[in-house]
């Protein structure tokens, strides 16, 4: 029999190599001699650089970069197993959890790190790249990492923007004249869950704003400044990426990228099963056992587990959801195809229990299930 294991991390909790690892255990303690090929995945957010190097055999490769207040870190960027591919993702340099939550502070927040990884890819000579954007700690529209490979943003006396959200309201010029040629030889795809466009009431600033602590006066000055640097871009460039599906993702970093960038957008599952050969390794498969924390309604537009099943469905093969938590409806369920969905969670107990024992209790359940089907047959 053969199974393909491809799951998403369990946020804070477990990641997808390491959830990969634990079902194979459970599987093989009822099926020893099952054949098992694991292709840990991600939507395009937090794990896609590490899901992707390790499914290609890739490697990592560090860099110095500003973290999302300026200061000095180290940060890691992926090189797929073709070797011209690099694979940069957003939380790395730009990210929620490399802040406390006092620190949280969206009108000064900078993209500057994720440039600098860009910019560090460049001189070593890549010119292919996956951008993953999700858990982002800005709300820049990627200004910071623009003006890291030379875009100037400049008030109206002609003096340098200060970085961060909240000065994007003084901008009255965008000057591309030291912009990094390179990028011009550059391909870009962009990895992105969401397609919440840049400004407005479903816009970077009033969905995603007040996670990263803005308040709802914030929200006004943010969502403004946005707004500003879109109408400087359709001056400067004849790109209206207001209008662009995803220029809200990750405080609006899909929308910088788009107007500066041959950058493409698609959906994060989509460009993680492609680059990381899903095709390929579930042919002639038996079941396909995927899983996320959270299985509910957003499952449907565009997270790992629906990904597989829509990948799965003319495959005819059964796709095994676990997660965390299950809020999907059996009819939610069956649209996808032929699939079952089990929560690993085995008795009461609290969250932080549950998230302590992710490993173990998807090893135990992997079991349980994979002990039925081979007793079964």
């Amino acid at each position: 029999m053969k199974i393909v294991i491809a799951p998403d991390s369990f946020k804070g909790s477990a990641s997808a190599h390491e959830l990969c690892a634990a079902i194979a255990r459970g599987i093989r303690s009822v099926m020893p001699n099952a054949e098992l090929v694991e292709v840990p995945l991600a939507d395009g957010g937090e794990g896609i650089m590490d899901n992707l190097v390790h499914a290609t055999g890739g490697s990592r490769i560090e860099a110095s970069v500003s973290d999302p207040l300026g200061r000095t870190i180290t940060a890691h960027y992926g090189v797929l197993g073709d070797g011209s591919t690099a694979v940069i993702e957003m939380a790395q340099a730009s990210g929620l959890p490399l802040l406390q939550p006092e620190e949280r502070q969206p009108l000064l927040t900078s993209t500057r790190g994720t440039g600098e990884l860009i910019k560090h890819a460049l001189d070593l000579g890549y010119r292919k790249f996956i951008i993953g954007l999700g858990g982002s700690a800005t709300n820049d529209g990627g200004a910071g990492m623009l003006q890291a490979i030379g875009l100037q943003l400049l008030n109206a006396e002609g003096q340098p923007l200060a970085e961060g959200g909240g000065a994007l309201t003084q901008l009255a010029v965008l000057d591309a004249a030291a912009l990094d040629p390179r990028l011009a030889a550059s391909q870009f795809t962009i990895a992105c869950d969401v397609t919440n466009t840049l400004c407005g009431l479903v816009g970077a600033s009033a969905v995603f704003g007040p996670q990263k602590g803005a308040t709802p006066e914030m929200v006004a000055q943010l969502d403004s400044g946005l707004l500003r640097f879109a109408e400087q871009i359709q001056a400067l460039r004849g790109i209206d990426v207001l209008s662009i599906p995803g220029g809200g993702a990750a405080g609006g970093m899909g929308a910088g990228l788009l107007g500066f960038m041959k950058a493409s957008i698609r959906p994060g599952i989509d460009v993680v099963m492609e680059a990381s050969g899903f095709a390929e390794a579930v042919k002639d498969a038996d079941f396909i056992i995927t899983g996320e924390g959270k299985l509910d309604e957003q499952t449907l537009s565009g997270k790992v587990a629906a990904g597989v099943c829509r990948a799965a469905l003319p495959l005819d093969i059964p796709v095994i959801i676990l997660c965390g938590t299950k809020s999907l409806s059996g009819e939610a369920l069956r649209q996808l195809g032929k699939v079952s969905a089990f929560s690993i969670v085995a008795g009461p107990c609290s969250l932080e229990e549950a998230m302590a024992q992710t490993l173990s209790l998807a090893e135990a359940c992997a079991a349980q299930l994979f002990g039925l089907i081979e007793n079964s047959f």
